[in-house]
């Protein structure tokens, strides 16, 4: 079982910072391994709206479809995979801090199958460190 927590404070109202991390148009720009995110379902994001994703993780090549499963704007989104390599759902969460801006929670669950799942440990430090990775990402886009 692969269970991710990151979490980073960005000095930006709460507002900008879910808009901008719950929009999948921008996931290319923040996450350093996602090539391309194609919207299947209409606009605007919404509960089931689906989305296909191609990235890239540990030199392999990757595509899979989020299915969005939970959408409070300015609180949550939850997305899991409706397919792709193996069952994953990512979790944003967003805490306004006031004047010191919004913390930002980024959480990946998933449960590696066949091959991947012997990698399981080594997955995991190297989706951390992704995760920490992107999020500083988001940071020094949304303040500059």
């Amino acid at each position: 079982m692969v269970d991710i927590k990151t979490e980073i404070t960005i000095q930006c109202p709460l507002v900008k910072v879910s808009s901008y991390a719950s929009n999948p148009d921008y996931a290319p720009e923040w996450y350093d391994n996602i090539d391309s995110a194609k919207w299947l379902t209409e606009k605007p994001l919404a509960l089931d709206s689906q989305i296909a994703f191609k990235a890239k993780f540990l030199g392999r090549e990757l595509a899979y479809v989020y299915e969005i499963e939970e959408y409070i704007p300015g609180e949550r989104l939850v997305m899991k995979t409706a397919n792709g390599p193996f069952p994953m759902k990512t979790t944003y969460t967003w805490e306004d801090l006031g004047e010191n801006g919004t913390k930002m929670m980024l959480r990946n669950q998933g449960e590696p199958s066949g091959f991947s799942k012997v990698f399981t440990p080594f997955m995991s430090m190297f989706m951390k460190k992704a995760n920490q990775k992107d999020l500083r990402k988001i940071k020094q886009i949304l303040e500059n």
